[in-house]
């Protein structure tokens, strides 16, 4: 029986040590990662546009005159219940940190392929009849097959709130989120890199959503790979994941953890989704993902729990995350 771990793997090495472009996506779980040469990829089945690198070519479609987007939370006496699992394991010493998700049903006229082709995000993925990922966090950076460099995104914010850029960056819960994921994305880089330091710590993004702007914590890790690194961009992808920012702190038992509470599966959704051109290697979280489930659409977003977090906080995040990146606001009906 095949083993898909290990194809892909080869896949991703042959590739990278032939310098043969490629795309690939890998599953939250990493049981069923997808890879394809560029040249071999069908456009009407899979679409992409990772930071530039895309195989979208032509104008975009027109959108509906008045665009509808509505979502349908889970009850906070439900969510509630899964927070409490989790900060009964915080307290008692069995994780640092858990990222903390929950599926959304939405409702919307636009079709996956329209939201792909409109989303304002960096990193946009879609995939025929089953999903589409608009992300603005990096996962890992390779240049020239040298220089690595990851982005963890831990903190968010609404850019509304009165002086929002100084109250997440003093406030304590999220400095220690923050300080966690940090050190845990450095510990994995030292796995790949020969020499790792933080090259930015806690800068500021802002994101746009349809009908708010969130203000999103960075931070920029960087390393040097070894001098005998020739392309196996498998083996050094499969050591980093699954990543830290959506799973949380130690990894192992942090992930049991998310697997009691969540009770659902994440699939594709914080997995990774990335390419190599031959020279460079980038790739990005599969976060601001919606899904399709039996002919209806499942949004699912999360954030990061600490032993000092409050539900309603968490709650409220979570719907926040929830959202079109689309520039029109005013245009769209909820």
């Amino acid at each position: 029986m095949t083993d898909p771990i290990r194809t892909f793997k080869e896949q991703l090495n042959t590739w990278g040590i032939q310098k043969t472009p490629f795309v690939f996506l890998v599953d939250y779980l990493a049981e069923k990662p997808l890879a394809w040469r560029v040249d071999h990829i069908d456009s009407t089945a899979i679409r992409y546009n990772l930071n530039g690198f895309t195989n979208v070519i032509g104008s975009k479609s027109d959108l509906p005159e008045n665009i509808l987007f509505q979502k349908s939370p889970v009850a906070f006496s439900e969510y509630q219940k899964k927070f409490d699992h989790v900060i009964s394991n915080l307290r008692a010493g069995n994780s640092f940190l858990v990222n903390l998700s929950a599926p959304t049903p939405i409702q919307t006229n636009l079709s996956l392929a329209d939201i792909f082709e409109h989303s304002d995000a960096p990193y946009r993925f879609w995939k025929k009849d089953h999903f589409v990922c608009f992300s603005p966090e990096i996962f890992i950076k390779i240049k020239e097959g040298k220089f690595i460099s990851s982005f963890p995104m831990k903190g968010t914010i609404d850019a509304a709130l009165p002086d929002a850029q100084n109250l997440i960056l003093s406030d304590p819960k999220e400095s220690a989120e923050h300080a966690t994921i940090v050190d845990l994305i450095r510990n994995d880089l030292s796995m790949v890199a020969d020499k790792v330091w933080v090259e930015r710590y806690r800068y500021i993004d802002r994101i746009n959503t349809n009908d708010k702007v969130l203000l999103q914590v960075s931070s920029e890790i960087a390393g040097i790979l070894p001098e005998n690194f020739n392309g196996e961009y498998g083996d050094l992808i499969m050591k980093l994941l699954p990543a830290g920012s959506i799973t949380g702190a130690p990894k192992p038992s942090t992930q049991r953890i998310i697997s009691e509470a969540e009770e659902y599966e994440r699939g594709y959704y914080t997995g990774i989704m990335g390419y190599f051109d031959g020279v460079n290697f980038e790739s990005s979280v599969m976060i601001r993902y919606i899904e399709t489930q039996n002919g209806n659409l499942i949004f699912k977003s999360g954030g990061g729990i600490t032993a000092s977090s409050q539900a309603i906080h968490e709650y409220q995040e979570i719907i926040d995350k929830v959202y079109l990146p689309i520039r029109h606001a005013s245009e769209i009906m909820h």
